[in-house]
């Protein structure tokens, strides 16, 4: 990959932290190009990574192997008309939300065409994102395509271009889930007398173990909330309020609800 030439369309935190991440893993400065038309940007990419940005599409693009698209969905079309004439040949990688891959294609006239949808937790090299090949996608573009995500965290490619919708909805979304969940439980920690403070390390260090138990775990999640929830116990008295305010069920249409909103967008981006 060292010797591949990295576009990126737009200069905000998602390129920032992929960029960091091929600078960290040895890519040469100067095989990265940057359009970022936001000057303060432009000031942040070169303070930051030594890297002097574009504010404004130029013949460079036309050396780039990868473009990697990372704007606001609502300025793509605008960012997309001055890229066309220069970006067609490269292997394209968006995340972008809604903007479905027919809809990249139009635009500036490629075939090879990946789309992405990280989560915010990539910032700190923590997230997963869910992967989509058109089919001129081979497997070396996969393999650079992984290369080059590799510092935002896992991946996981679907068959399917509408399961990204999924994708949105659970992992795309879910951070979101939990902060609203650390959110309520600090408040019942001051309800209870402690701290917010207080109830946001605790809450946090639970949670953080609570995943990484279960991701080193064999079992399910729910064959281990059932070992650590004594019938008549606290656990189970708090479980059982959690179930009968249906709380399980409001997660499940909440999940929903975010994967209806994203086949909505991507209908009217694509519009």
């Amino acid at each position: 990959m060292n010797s591949s030439v990295i576009g990126f369309i737009g200069g905000g935190n998602m390129a920032s932290a992929i960029i960091a991440g091929l600078l960290k893993a040895g890519h040469p400065r100067e095989c990265l190009i940057v359009v970022e038309p936001f000057a303060p940007q432009r000031a942040k990419l070169l303070a930051d990574f030594g890297i002097t940005a574009l504010a404004g599409a130029d013949a460079s693009l036309q050396t780039a192997d990868l473009l990697m698209w990372a704007v606001k969905p609502q300025l793509f079309a605008e960012a997309a008309a001055p890229c066309a004439p220069y970006v067609a040949q490269a292997l394209q990688l968006s995340v972008m939300a809604g903007i479905r891959s027919d809809t990249l294609a139009r635009a500036i006239g490629a075939t090879r065409l990946v789309r992405a949808m990280p989560n915010t937790p990539a910032l700190i090299g923590q997230g997963i994102a869910g992967l989509y090949a058109s089919p001129a996608v081979s497997a070396a573009d996969k393999a650079l395509v992984e290369r080059v995500l590799a510092p935002t965290g896992a991946m996981l490619w679907v068959e399917r271009e509408s399961d990204l919708d999924a994708v949105t909805a659970l992992s795309g979304s879910g951070p979101a889930y939990f902060f609203y969940f650390v959110e309520a439980m600090m408040a019942a920690a001051v309800a209870m007398g402690l701290s917010a403070e207080q109830g946001r390390q605790l809450a946090l260090a639970t949670c953080a173990g609570a995943a990484a138990l279960a991701q080193q775990a064999d079992e399910s999640p729910a064959l281990l909330r059932e070992r650590v929830t004594s019938k008549g116990g606290t656990t189970h008295a708090a479980l059982s309020s959690l179930q009968a305010d249906g709380v399980g069920a409001a997660i499940q249409r909440a999940v929903l609800a975010a994967q209806a909103r994203a086949r909505e967008l991507g209908d009217e981006f694509g519009a």
